[in-house]
């Protein structure tokens, strides 16, 4: 193979069966089940890089179903997010995510910096609850459960909502250990859809694990609880900070 050849088809590995294709990324049907909790603001503090800041004890405890994504198939996520401020923006840094796909751990972590792992999450309606939980290596770490579809949600300010910026921490080491890319990256979600929204009664359990630490995020009360199902598009992002260069 020719080194022009090797430039131009380089985008994921292997380089000769790439782990997913090139974007955007379009999600049909994705549905949200995210509760809002109060937590310690000092231990958010000590797990949110500068120069994001941190306004308020929030974290949102998502569990996320996407039966049909562009090049990643049919998988489950569940992670937390956590609301920050860039530059006087309000937005949200990605903490930490769990899911069961092997194409969208590659491919988030590789484009974008989202901080992926392997897991068991679900999501699931069982009678007149939704029920999500998380498993890592056989062992539950989280479950949270909402009245399914108690209250109506005003669909604009959802949509609203999905339309702040997002941050994520990429990392990717040199050959030597060292980090070669270190970076602060912004996206915003694109030609989003709001096919339903509601709100409910909600309870939310962390338990806590060497590897998904989760719970070092504690819970001190639930606030409040969303589903959500929507049509959207992930698209690339942007460099708004170079930790190797500031």
């Amino acid at each position: 193979m020719k080194i022009a050849d090797v430039k131009k088809n380089a985008f994921s590995m292997p380089l000769m069966s790439p782990t997913y294709p090139r974007g955007p990324y379009r999600f049909i049907n994705r549905e949200f089940l995210t509760i809002t909790y109060e937590t310690d603001i000092d231990k958010l503090k000590e797990v949110v890089p500068e120069p994001l800041e941190v306004t308020d004890p929030l974290v949102k405890f998502e569990f996320i179903r996407m039966p049909d994504s562009t090049g990643f198939g049919d998988y489950t996520e569940s992670g937390q997010i956590i609301p920050v401020t860039f530059n006087g923006k309000k937005g949200s840094y990605f903490h930490a995510m769990y899911l069961n796909d092997e194409a969208p751990i590659a491919g988030g972590r590789e484009i974008w910096g989202f901080p992926k792992k392997l897991a068991n999450p679900s999501l699931r309606i069982t009678q007149e609850t939704l029920v999500g939980q998380l498993h890592y290596e056989n062992c539950q770490v989280a479950l949270g459960t909402m009245g399914y579809k108690f209250n109506d949600l005003d669909i604009q300010d959802i949509h609203k909502a999905l339309l702040t910026p997002n941050y994520l921490l990429k990392i990717i080491p040199h050959v030597d250990g060292s980090p070669r890319i270190c970076e602060l990256v912004e996206y915003y979600l694109e030609n989003v859809t709001v096919k339903g929204a509601w709100s409910g009664p909600a309870a939310l359990h962390l338990i806590p694990h060497a590897m998904a630490p989760v719970a070092n995020l504690p819970i001190r009360r639930v606030i409040s609880a969303t589903h959500v199902i929507t049509d959207l598009t992930l698209p690339y992002g942007k460099i708004v900070w170079d930790y190797l260069k500031q």
